[in-house]
């Protein structure tokens, strides 16, 4: 176990929304469906919510990634797959989960690994908040000594699903989304990471996503959310 070098996966890292992305997303979701008070309280985690483990993955502080800008489409992708065609937010909220929690340093670098992020972001600027997503890969440093030890995960999905407060606010005025069409979506899973000479490990993973679903579209991803909630 000492020469595991742990990635930042998305779950137990407790990434801030961008002031300004947070207060976009936060007045076009759920401005209109349960108000300012009740959207903050369905994205950061507010009433019954759960964590997963930190021990795989700890926080990590001023993170030149968080504010970094995209990488050129030139640098490629590696490893990481392209986004779906799925136009149901629950799909793909999954398959993006799956994504932010698989990465393998063997073949892939670190601005490969933020551009192939980036393909899954929401091209409507006003809705994507990148910060939330870049946060979640290591600054170059840790990903160089990651991989030198060859390390890669693979996430794996159990079930994801609306949490309980976005569907009760979708319920009590279900034409409110119809601006910007972003699903709230949990996903639940694990990750499975692995370094050379044998070493590896799982464990579980949890994660709240903002997912831009509009009519007749494939959908995106528009944010991470700093918190988990189910």
């Amino acid at each position: 176990m000492q020469n595991r070098l742990p990635f930042l996966s998305l779950s137990s890292y407790g990434a801030s929304w961008s002031a300004n992305r947070r207060i976009a997303i936060v007045t076009c979701v759920v401005a209109v469906l349960l108000g300012i008070a009740g959207i903050v309280a369905v994205l950061t985690g507010g009433g019954n919510s759960h964590q997963a483990p930190v021990t795989a993955a700890p926080t990590r502080a001023n993170s030149p990634s968080s504010t970094e800008a995209a990488p050129k489409p030139s640098s490629g992708s590696g490893s990481v797959p392209k986004p779906p065609q799925i136009a149901e937010p629950v799909a793909y909220a999954k398959a993006a989960a799956q994504m932010l929690w698989s990465y393998d340093t063997r073949d892939t670098s670190r601005d490969q690994q933020l551009a192939g992020m980036r393909a899954w972001i929401t091209k409507e600027t006003k809705y994507a908040d990148w910060v939330s997503v870049s946060g979640q890969v290591p600054d170059p440093v840790l990903w160089s000594r990651m991989a030198d030890q060859d390390q890669h995960a693979t996430g794996t999905v159990t079930e994801g699903h609306y949490p309980g407060a976005f569907k009760q606010a979708l319920a009590e005025d279900p034409t409110a989304i119809t601006e910007a069409y972003i699903y709230v979506v949990t996903v639940n899973g694990k990750q499975q990471i692995a370094w050379k000479e044998g070493g590896g490990g799982a464990e579980e993973r949890a994660v709240t996503l903002a997912v831009q679903c509009r009519p007749d579209h494939d959908c995106t991803l528009a944010a991470i959310a700093p918190s988990v909630t189910q």
